[in-house]
């Protein structure tokens, strides 16, 4: 069946506690272990060792990076973050703690050799103190259409492959966040919600969250037939927002 892709609203801020592991359990503690790990120069080790996550769209890599990062100012560290639109080069900073790579898989020669200034400078730091590198792709680092030292590199570390959620998961992550929301979803619409749209979690919390809008918008109770309403109410403003005048 084809999936579809919507364009939705920004989904809620990633946090380590509403990821939902699934077959990723071992990554996840991974993640959180980099984000308490004691700051150097006392236990340099925890967090020197750069980890590298790939999987499919949908998978989660964005959803634990942005989350880890998060984890991590709330520590009082520094972040500095690096994503396939950057379009200048930034050098190292010697105060940031920890550098988060996002989707390196589509790295233009740019951004290609921005990651590659702060991996080298993020593991042989002239102050000796560790500084934690996270970066996350679509593909396993040998397979990555990047310069052969980028490469390299992040192989070096830990390589963690991330795997989609079931279908059973993405209903139960479902279940869970319409119950926070106090969205009384029935059985049939989580069904036709993972079914039907995206699998990539962020994409259906953010359905959820539109969905949850327009029943209140509409007095009605969320269902199959709103859901396919409100989608055609959107698909009628997309037609006259690309109307000519």
């Amino acid at each position: 069946m084809k999936q579809l892709a919507l364009d939705l609203d920004m989904a809620p801020r990633a946090l380590l506690s509403t990821f939902i592991a699934g077959p990723n359990v071992e990554v996840v503690q991974h993640v959180k272990a980099l984000c308490e790990a004691p700051e150097a120069p006392e236990a340099p080790e925890a967090s020197a060792t750069p980890t590298y996550l790939w999987g499919p769209a949908g998978s989660g890599k964005t959803h634990l990076l942005e989350a880890a990062g998060q984890a991590l100012e709330q520590r009082g560290c520094t972040v500095a973050w690096l994503g396939p639109r950057a379009t200048a080069f930034a050098a190292f900073d010697d105060h940031w703690d920890a550098i988060l790579m996002d989707d390196v898989h589509a790295y233009g020669a740019v951004q290609q050799h921005t990651a590659f200034n702060w991996f080298v400078n993020a593991v042989a730091r002239r102050d000796e103190r560790a500084c934690t590198v996270l970066a996350a792709g679509a593909l396993p680092p040998a397979d990555l259409p990047l310069r052969p030292d980028l490469r390299t590199r992040l192989a070096w570390g830990l390589v963690f492959e991330l795997h989609p959620l079931s279908e059973a998961d993405r209903i139960a992550a479902l279940q869970r966040a319409a119950c926070e929301r106090g969205i009384a979803l029935p059985a049939e619409v989580m069904h036709y919600l993972v079914t039907r749209f995206d699998r990539d979690l962020s994409h259906l919390m953010a359905l959820l969250d539109r969905l949850d809008r327009f029943a209140l918008q509409t007095q009605r109770t969320p269902s199959v037939p709103l859901v396919k309403a409100m989608l055609e109410e959107q698909r009628l403003e997309s037609r006259a927002a690309d109307a000519p005048c």
